[in-house]
């Protein structure tokens, strides 16, 4: 019972690492605990939508996980350039760590949910992926691209960097966003 509780007091602390993009209406940036569970409603609502069937169980499993290793590293911007394989190298360790505080049999599954994420080959990986790459971007949609305006993000980082992942998990979902974004760019919402 005691690894249990210290695992779950040190998620605790996913809700003090920040990201780039505010809540609708608040002055504050949001917190990594709060995407976690907003994108895992978001693919819940979104399951019919999924490229292929989809056990959503699994689904909001693996968005449950996927950003636990942010307590170590803290959250990257999605349109960062490079870097990218030490971060995540970095992030395996922290996930290491951290679910290492279970019970062995409980940190092995969760650790082969959080490579399943990363590997994104499965159907369930495939549309989890989707799910958290179009969060922030719906975010932006919604609060006239703060976050890309506030971090010099251009139009087509954006298309370069979600376009692929999302489609390939949710097609109806990017054909939405795509609409969305070229709208988007005819108000000058992105950064320059």
């Amino acid at each position: 019972m005691q690894q249990i509780i210290d695992f779950i007091l040190e998620l605790d602390k996913l809700k003090g690492v920040t990201r780039k993009t505010r809540p609708l209406g608040l002055t504050r940036l949001e917190n990594s605990a709060e995407h976690s569970w907003q994108i895992a409603l978001l693919a819940w609502s979104l399951a019919d939508y999924a490229a292929e069937p989809v056990e959503i169980d699994h689904v909001i499993m693996l968005l449950l996980v996927h950003d636990i290793g942010e307590i170590d590293t803290g959250d990257t911007i999605v349109y960062a350039e490079g870097g990218w394989e030490e971060r995540k190298a970095e992030e395996l360790k922290a996930v290491r760590r951290i679910f290492g505080l279970l019970p062995a049999h409980r940190a092995e599954a969760l650790l082969a949910l959080w490579q399943e994420f990363e590997a994104g080959e499965t159907a369930e990986a495939k549309f989890a992926n989707a799910a958290d790459r179009a969060m922030p971007c719906l975010l932006n949609l919604a609060n006239n691209g703060q976050s890309w305006r506030e971090n010099g993000i251009r139009y087509e980082q954006v298309i370069n960097r979600l376009s692929a992942p999302i489609n390939e998990g949710c097609p109806a979902l990017w054909a939405y966003m795509k609409e969305k974004l070229d709208a988007a760019r005819e108000q000058g919402l992105f950064g320059a």
